[in-house]
């Protein structure tokens, strides 16, 4: 479990496990093809054609057409027309979403006109639950699902993306406006303090590991959104439990495509974006700079430019987005689905770009009479992220003297005292990630006899990365040591996540009765593998310090670091369903999880949940109510979080000795008058001490909610009531022993508790289906109360100040019986008559001290809403996607570090925010204070997409495309704040102890606001 090396041994193995998958896929393929009859003699085929038309005689586009017990088929075109060449007596197969598939036998006919009927109800639709589907119907857990076709549009790098907004209770927000940037994705609150927010992520049945892939940016930038084909969203305890330790933030579980049984269908899809800066910070232009500077009082360094550092440093950015794919299926034997993907986004930061060539392969055999079912997905992805100096440019284009010209005699204008021009960096600096990964799974499942299914499930998910952080030797720029000499850092990144599992699943159904029953087991293995290099001191020759050769020395030493953490997680479960007339339903689950993150004591840790379901809609007396559907659910249960260090259970050692003549002393002179460090011997000192006691963090959930749907299902909503409490806190904490051997160690805090409960309302509206004009406006909305109880520390800092004087000043924490993130600090009260800034003396002591310190406000949302819109009139369509927030605040980190009247004295750009206190002291520092916290409350358009589908017939290529498809999407086209910041959904505070911070803003990369042109071909 410690420290290790691996040999070729391990590696060519896991070589033979990626070839292996790759080879049985195409043998899949090569085993169908033989098993393909051949081509019927087309003399005896006669020509269908006919119209396919919903209840109310509209017809219905793309419903497809398949001749029962073949691959023959083809879909409606959009006037609901088709042709087809059968045999006389064929029986051909009609489905179509959301309406009861029809067989009808052509018996000679040269046209037909087929009618489908809407299902009987939406509850047929399936979801994914933990380890298998259920019909809606019977769910009685809080699951939020959302359909390919309800994704939001545009450029979408990050999966999340496709979700932000859409299921009430899941709060979804950007780090910042980089390409492939990482999410905060919070579901039904935050409930832990070391593992963050991240949920569980589930892809196609394989558990993801969150740990770091190396790629600066979203670990999941890696899976291809055009390959998704629904996203499903477990909230409550009774639909997570069943994952166990992994659950307590949710699970996401997303579901790619397969082939579907009809015609063999290929889809290319091409597009293109231009992104810009959505939102200028109002900094002063070059002429209000020189009066503001004078008026100020302060020394003008005027340049004679005029430059906005913000058009400078920023650029058009350019997106391209390619993608084919291919699916069809044989509905006796064989189902496939193959795509290939090439994303380019670039960033409105120059030298901001990510690149990801993806594949993807998924596939499904039936044999021995579709006992054997043989389910193959195998993920590959290269991704190229490359980075700027993100921090430094943001700076730069902020507080610059706007009268410096950008550039001189073409090249970029060398800086007083020799500082480096933000352009210049451009040339210099670049962090570039390579990264590779597989993603490969093969589920071979047996029907053992009627009802009894065994299944195993093994995956491999590998990820190897290679990144260059560089600094170019620039001799003209003196003051920065890194910029001067050059500097080089190489950082390689392995991670290897198996996975086995075995399930039985048995169904037994007679009568009224319907019983399901899951059992299985599951073992999984993390090793994450890295080695950094750092070195300095390059010759300045025009060639990247990465492709130089480097001799460590003693001015200039290279350092090299490296470490392998191998974790491993066992895990037995059970679940139990049982339907009653589809009337009452009942769901137990189980699971016990064993971690190697955990000591020999509490090594397992154990989750139960229940929940219970009544379709009232089904009884007799609800027969005339008006409802098409009202289930009432209630659930409890409990999940784990083991997302904590490795090896932190195990006590560690490492040599020690004095490092200089004076100072605290780790060991001891071998001669008491000792003066040098001859005389000082190595020592081992503790650096962790064991701790075989420490227990499972846990999540305790309440829900209680009902579904509803009226006026045949045109309207239908939930509601939930939750109530999360979270115990046996992980945290890494100071003794309160002074008389300790480590200054921290790792504990579960006694007592200590945080609360999340909540009210979700999601509402859909859909008028009649099919008709010239046709509409669905749908919302949803989130209020959310989070508490902080019987903490033993009176604030846990989550976010911190960084900066000279500020560095490690509490911005905000975990603040006994206050919200999460509660910003924690002094409330500014003006400027007094010296000048310096006036806080309000809380304590009423007559002094401004630390006690003087309150919460003034929270990082987190109290309400997040979404609402959604699609509107048809014949073939156009528009898409409408609306978010936002209220209830919390946000820090501007920014504004504290730049915009104050010093800086403005030293001719440093600033905002009005500087000038607003005439009476303000050069002097004044800037404190932590409310001064500058902000609403963060906004409404946004968050895409809009307007779409028009062309009819192949109307330009004479209807044998040679299915539809052909237009559309225009913009995103972020407005947000509606108070922010003065570039964005209010932001975060970028240092974390603080390896608690995740929320809410501060701190040189983020802005957003941009995008149009994309999209062309859609389907053959």
């Amino acid at each position: 479990m410690g420290n290790f090396t691996l040999g070729q041994t391990r590696k060519m193995h896991r070589l033979r496990i990626v070839c292996s998958m790759v080879f049985l896929s195409w043998g899949f393929v090569g085993v169908q093809a033989m098993a393909l009859p051949a081509p019927s003699d087309m003399r005896d085929l006669a020509l269908v054609t006919g119209t396919v038309k919903d209840e109310t005689g509209a017809p219905l586009p793309g419903a497809a057409i398949l001749v029962k017990g073949t691959t023959n088929g083809t879909i409606t075109d959009l006037d609901g027309k088709f042709s087809l060449d059968v045999d006389p007596n064929a029986i051909l197969v009609i489905s179509y979403l959301g309406y009861s598939p029809r067989e009808v036998l052509v018996n000679g006919q040269s046209t037909l006109s087929i009618q489908l009927n809407p299902e009987s109800s939406q509850l047929n639709e399936i979801v994914v639950v933990g380890y298998g589907t259920q019909k809606r119907s019977d769910v009685t857990g809080a699951i939020g699902s959302v359909k390919s076709e309800n994704f939001n549009k545009g450029v979408i790098s990050n999966p999340v993306d496709l979700l932000q907004g859409k299921v009430a209770g899941v709060n979804i927000t950007s780090v910042s406006g980089e390409p492939g940037a990482n999410q905060n994705v919070i579901i039904r609150g935050i409930g832990s303090l070391r593992s963050g927010t991240q949920p569980l992520y589930v892809i196609d049945g394989f558990l993801l590991d969150n740990s770091s892939t190396g790629v600066a940016t979203n670990p999941l930038s890696f899976l291809n959104p055009n390959d998704i084909e629904s996203i499903d969203v477990l909230k409550d305890a009774s639909a997570t439990a069943l994952y166990g330790s992994r659950a307590s933030n949710g699970v996401i579980v997303i579901t790619t495509k397969k082939g579907k049984a009809g015609t063999s269908q290929v889809n290319l899809s091409a597009s293109t974006a231009w992104s810009s800066m959505a939102n200028q910070i109002n900094v002063f232009g070059a002429d209000e700079f020189r009066r503001q500077v004078v008026a100020v009082g302060g020394a003008l360094e005027d340049f004679g430019g005029n430059t906005n550092w913000q058009d400078e440093l920023t650029q058009v950015a350019l997106s391209q987005d390619y993608n084919l794919s291919m699916s069809g299926a044989n509905i006796e034997k064989f189902s496939y689905f193959a795509s290939l993907g090439y994303q380019n986004q670039e960033g409105i930061l120059k030298n901001s770009n990510l690149k990801r060539y993806s594949g993807k392969l998924n596939m499904n055999q039936k044999v021995f009479e579709g006992r054997l079912l043989i389910d193959y997905n195998l993920t590959a992805a290269h991704t190229e992220n490359l980075r700027p100096n993100i921090g430094s440019t943001i700076s730069d284009m902020l507080y610059l003297n706007p009268t410096i010209p950008a550039f001189t005699d073409g090249e970029p204008t060398l800086l007083n005292t020799n500082a480096l021009n933000p352009l210049k960096r451009y040339e210099l600096f670049s962090d570039d990630a390579a990264n590779n990964r597989i993603l490969g799974t093969i589920s071979p499942s047996f029907e053992i006899f009627n009802g009894l299914t065994y299944k195993l499930n093994l995956g491999v998910d590998y990820s190897n990365t290679s990144r260059f952080i560089q600094n170019r030797p620039f001799k003209e720029v003196v003051n920065e040591s890194n910029i001067n000499i050059g500097t080089l850092e190489e950082l390689t990144s392995a991670n290897t996540n198996t996975l086995v599992e075995n399930t039985l699943n048995y169904n037994w159904n007679k009568n009224s009765h319907n019983f399901t029953v899951l059992a299985g087991h599951s073992y999984q293995t993390f090793l994450d593998e890295f080695r950094g290099t750092s070195a300095r001191g390059f010759a300045a020759n025009n060639i990247e310090p990465r492709y130089q050769d480097q001799n460590s020395t003693g001015e200039f030493p290279t350092t090299i670091n490296a470490s392998a953490i191998r974790n491993e997680l066992q895990s037995f479960f059970g679940r139990l369903n049982y339907v009653y007339n589809e009337r009452y339903l009942f769901t137990a689950t189980f699971r016990a999880d064993g971690s190697s993150k955990f000591g020999e004591n509490n090594r397992y840790g154990y989750f139960p949940s229940f929940a219970a379901g009544w379709n009232l809609s089904k009884e007799g007396f609800m027969a005339n109510s008006g409802f098409n559907n009202l289930k009432l659910r209630a659930s409890w249960g409990q999940t784990g979080n083991q997302e904590i260090p490795s090896k932190i259970t195990k006590a560690s050692f490492s040599e020690d000795r004095l490092a200089t003549g004076a100072g605290s002393l780790n060991t001891y002179p071998i001669d008491t008058d000792g003066r040098t460090l001859d005389d000082y011997p190595y020592g081992i000192v503790f650096t962790r001490l064991a701790n075989p006691d420490l227990q499972w963090e846990v999540s305790t959930q309440f829900d209680i909610g009902f579904d509803f749907a009226l006026f045949d299902y045109r309207l239908s909503g939930t509601v939930d009531y939750f109530n999360k409490v979270s115990s046996n806190i992980l945290l890494e904490v100071v003794p309160a022993d002074p008389i300790q051997p480590t200054s921290t160690y790792w504990d579960n805090i006694d007592g200590m508790k945080i609360f999340n409960s909540g009210l979700e309302l999601a509402l859909n509206y859909s008028s009649k289906p099919q008709r010239a004009f046709s509409y669905e406006i749908g919302g949803n909305i989130t209020f959310i109360k989070n508490e902080v109880k019987d903490s033993p520390y009176s604030v846990l800092t989550t976010g911190a100040a960084q900066g000279a004087g500020q560095t490690g000043a509490t911005i905000n924490g975990y603040i006994n019986n206050q919200p999460i993130g509660a910003f924690y600090m002094l409330q500014f009260d003006g400027i007094a008559e010296n000048g310096l800034n006036r806080f309000v003396d809380i304590n009423g002591d007559g002094e401004i001290l630390d006690n003087d310190r309150s919460v003034v406000g929270s990082a987190i949302p109290k309400i997040i809403y979404g609402i959604n819109s699609n509107f048809r009139f014949k073939n156009f369509d528009l898409g409408l996607n609306f978010n936002g927030g209220a209830g919390n605040m946000i820090y501007n980190h920014t504004t504290m570090s730049l915009f104050t009247k010093a800086q403005l004295s030293r001719s440093n750009n600033t905002t009005d925010f500087a000038t607003q206190f005439p009476g303000e002291s050069f002097n004044n520092s800037n404190t932590v204070s409310t001064r500058f916290l902000e609403s963060g409350a906004f409404f946004r358009l968050n895409n809009a997409t307007l779409g028009y589908n062309l009819s192949p017939s109307l330009i004479g290529m209807n044998n040679s495309f299915q539809n052909i498809r237009l559309s225009v999407t913009g995103q972020n086209l407005f947000v509606i704040t108070d922010y003065t910041g570039f964005d209010p959904e932001v975060n970028t505070g240092a974390t603080s102890g390896g608690i995740q911070t929320f809410g501060i803003d701190r040189f983020t990369y802005p957003r941009a606001r995008t149009f994309m042109v999209n062309l859609n071909l389907t053959f």
